[in-house]
């Protein structure tokens, strides 16, 4: 597998939960690493993004100031933690590579086609 996601769950509003994907060698050289998410009846959104190579990141203003994005470079892994979840957080999310450029001009979107399985956030009483 290029990308392998998990850590989802079912979690209380307010609640935390923390997700993990761990990429491919060739992936980590090459490519930023983005989650993105798509609730029922919605477009997918890109939720962060971090390049691999240098301290840039991105987040969509919907979660900015409770998500938290990171990497860990000898494990190819990067990390989203996710705190003060709402009900409006639940989704499928999924990593996926994207652009360095990109999340270097401050955006985030799929780049490559490499995406990771879904895990499914769940935020409910």
């Amino acid at each position: 597998l290029q990308l392998q996601a998990s850590g989802g769950g079912l979690v209380q509003p307010g609640g935390s939960l923390r997700l993990s994907c761990v990429a491919s060698e060739f992936i980590w050289e090459y490519y930023a690493i983005g989650w993105f998410r798509q609730a029922p009846g919605k477009e997918r959104e890109g939720v962060s993004c971090i390049s691999s190579s240098d301290d840039r990141l991105y987040y969509a203003d919907s979660v900015l100031g409770r998500f938290t994005i990171s990497r860990d470079n000898d494990k190819n892994t990067v990390y989203l933690q996710m705190n003060s979840l709402k009900p409006e957080d639940t989704a499928v999310y999924y990593c996926a590579t994207a652009s360095k450029k990109g999340v270097q001009d401050g955006t985030c979107f799929p780049h490559g086609n490499w995406w990771g399985q879904g895990t499914l956030v769940t935020v409910s009483s």
